[in-house]
């Protein structure tokens, strides 16, 4: 099984850091990729949304997110670091192929919910900032595919850097927001008191749920956590879940700083004055420098909104990439599975836009942020399953209390859709000329869904199943070899990829070398995170991908041939020639899978760009 985020797996070492303050560095930065969801653009409109309604009173939905989220990232964090599986990756081993297609199809609409928000987002900023109409800032968005790619080429440590750095530029244009609204305090603590006012405002409060405790935040972060390589004793362990909780805790009330500062900054300027219908992003920007008597902020408020999209969106094309390897283990080059992601969300921008003009981007924005709430039970569910089975952590479960907190948050929010589903389609079916097409499609669709989490939820009581690393070894792997008096090469390196390939590669370089001669089987685990972090990486897919190379080197071996391994991590075509200029080989043997044209966009080429940074001869061996 490939690891996730191969690309940066382990690449983050905290094995050398001897002070406590030191080591506790080490492992801060994967919350703050999470963070960044958490202050997104949607999270902005249901914000200002709630703000501007109802003033202070939804203060404590921000509140309990944030408290729902520390909680749901915390056990998400102890998932990857204990197993070294992302949430994806675990789900495809757990449930059957059926199962994850619907699962895996659930989770990618919530990325493309997810990159709505954030493409309107960006594109409101832009013209805020800029003036450029609404719809050329939609399409300057997919220029943001070029910047995720530069900053994964430079490490998962500069990568994190850029986010802070944005997220600080949030955190400063609000700290000046609230010295220029002057909020009633006293209010705003009263607001921390739970109350729902109308049956809008439960809209509302369940479009902040979703804005906060984001289904895609719990894929990246048991992912992001496998960055950092440690001691995997159970003492190491424990400092790396306690060392991440300190990460999570510091990150998330950063963004809970931000998400009330937006909703009180609707409160003090718009709901106080009797402006409650300002949803919209444009409409809050605009009468920010009258109410509050200064240029700067609307400047600071679109400057921190360009932040929040940029920064989000980054992080979303990760998350994209763990769902896509994790549930179907299909891995494509990253910036065709971001502008796969980016068309997504901007297709349907474009047509609304273009349809209903600028005015609908704030009910959009909210809408967007729903969906995302219903999609959460479909993620939350199954990592509450995972964490709680003894066998499946190594005695690294959580607790009863921890247990039923994460059962409660699980039923608030699948309640509060459930009501709102009803709520939704009962109005559909009062209001629809044709209430018998939707009889026949929304609601046998409804039906199936809540039938499916039912099935997510009670299977794993009946039926206990372990997570276990699955061969990559060629079906039917055997090898005919050509034994030879004499040999022309004295030391050869073959790539292997675990595929039907390596067969006709590995007998070509005996047919070469013989017996002789001393052969280096090289493999590159090549998810994301392996891109970002190196070879510091340290999760599951790394270990399965070590393993199978011993049982190649083994099987081998037993044949009589002297056989070495090395593994390395990122693009096959700049982790391959490393190794080969670093080592003392004559000839590099590889095999080809032979695809071309459409499939070579998707899945990348890697001997026509291999070729040029190698200095010694390169066998090509057709499959």
């Amino acid at each position: 099984m490939s690891k996730s985020l191969e690309e940066v797996n382990q690449s983050v070492a905290t094995d050398g850091k001897k002070t406590g303050f030191r080591k506790i560095l080490a492992f801060l930065g994967p919350a703050y990729l999470i963070s960044v969801g958490y202050m997104d653009p949607g999270n902005w409109a249901t914000d200002l949304a709630g703000g501007s309604q109802f003033g202070y009173t939804l203060l404590w939905v921000l509140l309990m997110s944030n408290l729902m989220a520390l909680l749901l990232q915390s056990l998400s964090a102890r998932l990857g670091i204990v197993t070294q599986r992302d949430l994806a990756q675990a789900s495809r081993e757990t449930y059957s192929p059926f199962i994850n297609y619907i699962l895996y199809f659930l989770a990618e609409i919530a990325i493309a919910a997810c990159d709505l928000a954030e493409v309107l987002g960006m594109a409101i900023g832009i013209n805020l900032l800029t003036g450029l109409p609404l719809i050329y800032g939609v399409l300057i968005t997919v220029l943001d595919t070029f910047l995720l790619l530069f900053l994964i080429n430079k490490g998962i440590r500069k990568m994190e850097a850029f986010i802070i750095a944005l997220v600080a530029i949030i955190g400063f244009s609000f700290i000046f927001e609230m010295i220029f609204a002057q909020p009633e305090m006293g209010k705003v603590a009263l607001g921390l008191i739970p109350s729902l006012p109308s049956q809008a405002a439960l809209y509302i409060a369940i479009g902040i749920i979703g804005a906060t405790v984001m289904p895609h935040n719990l894929y990246l972060h048991s992912s992001l956590v496998q960055t950092r390589k440690f001691d995997r004793s159970n003492s190491g362990i424990k400092q790396a879940l306690k060392y991440n909780f300190i990460d999570s805790t510091i990150a998330l009330n950063l963004a809970f700083f931000v998400n009330a500062a937006i909703l009180i900054l609707a409160a003090a300027t718009f709901y106080k004055n009797g402006m409650f219908q300002v949803a919209e992003i444009q409409d809050a920007h605009q009468l920010l420098a009258p109410i509050l008597g200064t240029k700067w902020a609307p400047i600071l408020f679109a400057v921190a909104l360009i932040a929040a999209g940029q920064s989000s969106t980054i992080t979303g094309t990760l998350a994209g990439q763990i769902i896509m390897e994790g549930y179907l283990n299909l891995r494509i080059q990253p910036w065709v599975r971001r502008i796969i992601t980016r068309l997504i969300a901007i297709v349907p921008a474009v047509v609304v836009i273009l349809v209903y003009g600028e005015s609908v981007t704030g009910k959009m924005l909210i809408f967007s942020q729903v969906i995302l709430s219903l999609q959460l039970g479909f993620a939350i569910i199954p990592l509450i399953h995972f964490v709680s089975d003894k066998s499946k952590m190594k005695g690294f479960h959580i607790g009863t209390a921890t247990q039923i907190a994460s059962w409660i948050i699980a039923l608030i929010i699948v309640s509060l859709n459930a009501k709102l589903v009803f709520d939704e389609i009962n109005g559909w079916l009062e209001s629809s000329e044709n209430p018998i097409v939707l009889c026949l499609t929304v609601v046998p669709m409804a039906i199936g869904f809540l039938v499916l989490l039912l099935y997510i939820v009670f299977k794993p009581f009946f039926v206990k199943s372990k997570l276990e690393v699955k061969s990559h070894l060629p079906h039917n792997f055997e090898l005919n070899f050509s034994q030879l008096e004499t040999y022309d090469k004295k030391s050869i390196a073959i790539a292997v990829d675990f595929s039907n390939a390596d067969q006709i590669a590995i007998n070509s370089a005996f047919e070469l070398g013989g017996k002789e001669a001393n052969y280096t089987l090289i493999h590159v685990v090549e998810t994301i995170g392996a891109m970002i972090y190196g070879k510091n990486i340290d999760d599951h897919e790394t270990e399965a991908d070590e393993k199978l190379l011993l049982q190649y080197q083994d099987i081998l071996t037993d044949k009589g041939f002297n056989v070495e391994i090395k593994l390395g991590f990122g693009k096959p075509n700049k982790a391959i020639p490393k190794i080969v200029n670093e080592g003392d080989f004559d000839i590099l043997v590889m095999g080809t899978h032979g695809h071309t044209g459409i499939k070579d966009i998707l899945f990348g080429t890697t001997v026509d760009k291999l070729r040029h940074k190698i200095n010694i001869p390169l066998f090509i061996v057709k499959n």
